[in-house]
């Protein structure tokens, strides 16, 4: 009996870094990076994710090395990354891109029941209104292990994080920030 995986080869990839898939910056699994041929989700090592986490910014130029290996059983090939190397601000791109404001809106049951969806659908009302749905990502999460405070929603304004915030002041938040990152 062989392993579950075969070494193919060791890679070097650069390309654009794209963002990470992951919950929060200390569970940041995978980096995607853009590369020629399109984009790639490479499974990053746990002593990297937190630094990657705090020091990567999307548009910024990597390079990726490690180890293809095969799935005996998928066929996939998978690749494990052993270090990432930023070679700083992609060309192509004058300005890193301003990162869009997201407002994370839990959807597990007892904040359902505590009116979750209500406030869903009262801040895409309320964005709309105002003309902002286009500068905000709403997204629809799992428990935000804040239960006592239900319905619960996060707004994250670049690093900043607001907590049990009303849709109204959400949409004021939202303004101010847009208005400051013109200046």
């Amino acid at each position: 009996m062989g392993g579950k995986y075969l070494t193919i080869s060791e890679f070097n990839l650069e390309g654009q870094f794209l963002g990470f898939l992951g919950d929060s910056s200390r569970e940041y699994k995978y980096l995607r990076l853009a590369i020629a041929s399109g984009e790639v989700q490479l499974k990053l090592p746990k002593q990297l994710r937190a630094y990657l986490g705090a020091n990567l910014q999307p548009g910024e130029l990597l390079q990726v090395f490690g180890l293809s290996k095969l799935s005996t059983h998928t066929g996939k090939i998978k690749f494990k990354v052993y270090g990432v190397k930023p070679l700083g601000v992609c060309p192509n791109q004058k300005n890193p891109q301003q990162t869009k404001a997201k407002i994370l809106v839990c959807q597990k049951s007892g904040c359902r029941k505590r009116g979750g969806k209500g406030l869903l659908s009262e801040l895409e009302k309320i964005l709309c209104e105002r003309g902002l749905q286009d500068k905000v990502t709403i997204e629809q999460t799992g428990c935000l292990k804040c239960c006592n405070s239900a319905p619960n929603c996060i707004l994250q304004l670049g690093q900043k994080e607001f907590k049990k915030v009303h849709p109204e002041a959400i949409a004021s938040l939202l303004e101010n920030h847009l208005i400051s990152s013109l200046d």
